[in-house]
């Protein structure tokens, strides 16, 4: 068996998700056995939709969700209790065997903004199983999961539509 590694896509740019997706449906599209755990995020995305119907499991908050710089010191307590749920889930998918891939989308960001407990996330990133490919992204990682990985990828903005007022746009960021 090939060597399972460890991936993470980071940076201010667009691209990271959308990275970490593409390497999910991949994996789908060569019979892997994909599992996706999104934090810090709640509405709903294309390609996250499409990687549930052809197998994937995935686990994300079932509602919308603020900016964690919006919420109220309840909200980011009550935030912080789902994303470590979340952190646990994902442990236990990777230990339990039944995945190959596991994408942690935006975890160096919960963990960054102190939503997920570092010293587990760390733990876990550094004692993978070795039969599981992992996936992490990040706006800014900490400089252990850059020590961690074996992909290290930072996605630059240059220049984005938002810039200009334009948002979001269904199909395309989302």
């Amino acid at each position: 068996m090939q060597p399972r590694l460890t991936h993470l896509y980071f940076g201010n740019g667009k691209g990271k998700t959308t990275a970490a997706m593409g390497l999910a449906l991949r994996a789908v599209g060569n019979q892997w056995r994909v599992g996706v755990v999104q934090f810090l995020k709640g509405s709903s995305s294309g390609e996250v939709e499409m990687l549930r119907q052809l197998g994937a499991t995935i686990v994300k908050k079932q509602c919308g969700i603020k900016f964690v710089f919006q919420m109220t010191e309840e909200e980011k307590e009550q935030t912080r209790q789902i994303e470590n749920e979340h952190l646990q889930q994902a442990i236990r998918m990777a230990q339990s065997g039944e995945y190959d891939l596991l994408v942690l989308d935006e975890a160096g960001s919960a963990c960054k903004l102190g939503m997920i407990d570092e010293a587990v996330l760390k733990a876990f990133v550094q004692q993978k199983p070795a039969n599981l490919e992992l996936v992490l992204t990040a706006h800014q990682p900490i400089d252990w999961m850059i020590e961690a990985a074996d992909y290290c990828t930072e996605m630059v903005c240059h220049k984005h539509p938002y810039q200009q007022g334009i948002a979001a746009r269904k199909g395309v960021e989302y």
